[in-house]
């Protein structure tokens, strides 16, 4: 049933149960005035007939003839005695002999004469077989009551007055028609309220339409109903805003990560892990553990001191501080605001080479390392033509001339990648790869220079199905370049650590690491720099292109990830990077 209905017949029962007492009361009260009416009457009649019987002598047989002197209406007069209850006359009293011997002192006419002087009551004559009206007075020693039948003429004196029954009627259906009018409107207004309720806790949006000024609540419905689209245009502007912030969040050069005022982080990008496991001294497995980092201590002080101050009317309060860690610097910035959440910024404001020099020193690069193989080539050849020597020492400049070679198809090889990778990302397909798989495999085709170089390696933290959307040459090139880098530059008898040491819902975060001589800090900015060696001649007698870590850097960048360096407090070299799942 609907609300409107509910209040109807609610309001509406209540008016009809209240007009029946008000009738039953007018009823009643208009029937106890007739009666006393009737009463007065019969009393009248009483007193005229005690006073005719006190002027006759022998009232026994003058009574009938008083009551045809007194009405023509069928009065019946029956004369009591107060101490037996007696009847000491009746008349018509050849109607009924039994009557005169029975006690009269139980009928309640009589009881009420007695006590009061007067007395009535309208009840069944059990010996006329018939209701009559009685009426009692007390005279002395008697009471005479008068009594009418309860006929046709008697009933419309006693029935209350039905103009006034009509008139409540036709006052209570104008009443319930005008109620079910206002009662129509006010659920229409509260319908659509109701209606705007469930919309908005549903978040839709709302299309009621509502004359203006039809009552109050359907007034306030419709400014509602305005300040809901209102708000939802607002939360649709906001939503979008919240979307560019968040894709800004994931795109922007510096790390940045948002924290709830029970220090859990709410949302953190890419950068902000990355540059986090930099500046640490250990592998932190969550972005809370920053609490406990030492290096970190001014800014873990400055929010537990100032997180829950309860008297801070600044819209934020800020801090700052700057570390060095290896041959970088960051600034390190913390906001608290009014609702007592906070924002950790890391920055590396460390000074970059300039991208013209990086071009200008990959020429010289190109130039420089592509001169050793063919000047070595050239004059093994030119040896072999112009001197003249025994098959041995010919097939011994022809080995060198093919090592020369091979090094220089390697090399080729290797900055024909780089191009690719820089000319266009559309170049190398995508597909569903296991990294699991393509670690497994480097290890396995390694391990025969592991076992020459006495060195293990461990993986840690690698599920079983750890699948990425990537290309796979380029992936196997990012764990095999690491793998033979630290091979030929680690040191013999070291151990090789990957670890998959945090994972969210878009990134898989590794760690490369070894405990062998490490790289001078001077030296890691530069690690991933084109044709940049630490050692040169150590590297070349090692047979590396020195484009290694370049390749490496790129196709971790070709996967949407972000790639770091540091050595490790223990001693040896710790390289980061993530990889985007999708």
């Amino acid at each position: 049933m609907t609300f409107d209905r509910k209040l109807f017949f609610s309001i509406g029962s209540l008016f009809v149960v209240f007009v029946a007492i008000i009738l039953l009361f007018e009823y009643k009260l208009e029937k106890d005035n007739r009666q006393q009416s009737l009463n007065s009457l019969l009393q009248d009649y009483n007193e005229l007939i005690y006073t005719q019987i006190k002027e006759r002598e022998t009232p026994e047989v003058s009574i009938d003839s008083i009551i045809r002197n007194i009405t023509k209406k069928p009065l019946r007069v029956t004369i009591i005695s107060t101490s037996d209850g007696n009847v000491l006359l009746e008349s018509q009293h050849e109607k009924e002999a039994d009557a005169l011997t029975s006690n009269h002192l139980d009928r309640p006419e009589i009881k009420q004469a007695l006590r009061q002087n007067e007395g009535y009551a309208s009840r069944y004559s059990q010996s006329l077989q018939k209701y009559y009206f009685y009426s009692a007075k007390r005279y002395g020693d008697w009471i005479i009551r008068s009594s009418l039948p309860f006929e046709r003429n008697l009933f419309s004196i006693l029935n209350p007055d039905n103009k006034f029954i009509y008139f409540m009627l036709a006052i209570s259906i104008f009443a319930i028609l005008l109620l079910y009018y206002f009662c129509h409107s006010l659920g229409k207004s509260i319908a659509a309220l109701s209606q705007l309720a469930q919309q908005a806790e549903q978040e839709k949006p709302i299309h009621i339409t509502i004359k203006s000024g039809a009552d109050d609540i359907g007034t306030i419905t419709q400014s509602l109903t305005h300040i809901y689209d209102n708000l939802l245009k607002t939360k649709e502007k906001l939503s979008i805003e919240q979307e560019k912030l968040l894709k800004h969040l994931q795109f922007s050069k510096e790390g940045l990560a948002f924290f709830s005022k029970d220090k859990k982080i709410i949302t953190a990008n890419n950068l902000f892990i990355q540059y986090l496991s930099l500046i640490t001294d250990k592998t932190l497995s969550t972005a809370e553990d920053l609490f406990k980092e030492a290096n970190l201590k001014k800014i873990v002080n400055f929010i537990s001191q100032k997180l829950y101050e309860p008297n801070v009317r600044e819209e934020f309060i800020s801090e700052s501080m700057t570390l060095d860690k290896g041959s970088r610097t960051f600034l390190i910035e913390c906001i608290i605001f009014q609702d007592h959440t906070f924002e950790i910024a890391i920055n590396d404001i460390t000074q970059q080479e300039q991208e013209s020099r990086l071009k200008r020193q990959l020429t010289q690069n190109i130039a420089h390392e592509l001169k050793t193989p063919v000047s070595s080539i050239r004059g093994y050849m030119e040896t072999i033509l112009s001197t003249e020597m025994d098959d041995t020492r010919k097939n011994m400049f022809m080995e060198r001339c093919y090592a020369q070679s091979k090094r220089l198809t390697d090399l080729l090889r290797d900055i024909s990648m780089l191009n690719r990778l820089d000319e266009s990302k559309d170049l190398y397909d995508s597909s569903n790869i296991d990294l699991q798989k393509i670690v497994n495999e480097v290890i396995s085709e390694s391990q025969a220079a592991l076992t020459e170089k006495e060195m293990t390696v461990e993986t840690r933290h690698l599920g079983e199905q750890m699948y990425l959307n990537g290309n796979y040459s380029l992936l196997y090139s990012i764990f095999r370049n690491l793998t033979d880098n630290a091979i030929a530059y680690a040191g013999i008898g070291t151990k090789i650590t990957i670890d998959c040491y945090f994972e969210d819902d878009k990134y898989y975060y590794f760690s490369f690491a070894d405990n062998g001589v490490g790289v001078p800090e001077e030296h890691l900015n530069r690690l991933f720099e084109r044709f940049y060696r630490v050692d040169k001649g150590r590297s070349r007698k090692a047979g590396g292109t020195g484009l290694g870590l370049a390749i490496v850097k790129n196709a971790v960048l070709f996967h949407k990830g972000e790639i770091w360096v540091k050595n490790e407090a223990t001693g040896g070299l710790n390289i980061l990077f993530s990889l985007r799942k999708i």
